[in-house]
């Protein structure tokens, strides 16, 4: 997951609505959001490759949500895969804190990430760059791949639109998905330095990213509102036909 826009118990009825982006490489194996076979409380898509994910939700409530930190100065070879810590909260029984203090002991066996754990009452997030454990407030919150609400120009554009979208007496989903459909490049002068180039930085800056071999591969919608009922909606993109495939689970939480 390269980018999170989150409102957490900001727009009345609701506990947690979350847009995200994927990005990855075209070639990486994935399956859909689905309950999986092996554990069926949990619904989230599937790296084939390491058999994490990088975002999901069970039916007793717990959430969890990643993105790589961008500093290719700070990447190592034959590192612990960054998918597990999402379906390692979601397959446990821990609070909250108490796994993000596990996660932080062990942070040395990973390349960078933020990594978002909790329910929908009790939120926390990790900053594997800072090294440091936050209770998030309510709030409109987002992350890309800096610590959580660096003001990136797709995090302040996709912030922003988030908001606007909620502000409409009648929002929908469609809203969301137009946002995270957002293709606009930032300005070069607003462009963050992670050290991989201009070209680069010019390709990775639109909420929905394109290129040859690397891109938003899916956005997904959850929502969460006050009666416990989770939708979530995945559209998964199809590059060689610039199409999608959607995928839809509504439940109560247990």
């Amino acid at each position: 997951m390269c980018l999170i826009l989150f409102s957490y118990h900001h727009q009345p009825g609701y506990r947690l609505i979350v847009a995200a982006n994927r990005d990855e490489f075209y070639r990486r194996p994935t399956a859909p959001v689905s309950f999986w076979e092996d554990h069926p409380d949990i619904l989230a898509g599937r790296d084939l490759e390491q058999k994490g994910t990088w975002m999901g939700m069970t039916r007793t409530g717990r959430f969890a949500a990643l993105t790589n930190y961008r500093d290719p100065r700070l990447i190592r070879q034959n590192v612990e895969s960054r998918g597990n810590l999402v379906s390692g909260f979601l397959i446990g029984q821990q609070r909250p804190e108490t796994y993000l203090q596990q996660v932080k002991a062990k942070r040395h066996l990973y390349n960078g990430f933020n990594l978002l754990v909790g329910d929908p009452d009790n939120l926390y997030y990790y900053a594997w760059y800072s090294d440091r454990i936050e209770e998030l407030k309510p709030g409109i919150h987002g992350i890309s791949n800096a610590e959580l609400n660096t003001p990136w120009p797709k995090v302040t554009r996709g912030k922003a639109k988030l908001e606007q979208c909620l502000a409409q007496p009648d929002w929908s989903v469609e809203c969301l998905f137009d946002l995270l459909q957002d293709r606009q490049r930032a300005k070069d002068e607003d462009l963050p330095d992670t050290g991989v180039g201009l070209q680069k930085e010019r390709m990775l800056s639109p909420i929905f990213i394109t290129s040859s071999d690397y891109g938003t591969r899916s956005s997904t919608v959850l929502t969460i509102d006050e009666q416990n009922r989770v939708t979530m909606m995945e559209r998964t993109y199809l590059p060689e036909k610039d199409d999608w495939r959607e995928s839809s689970y509504v439940f109560h939480i247990q």
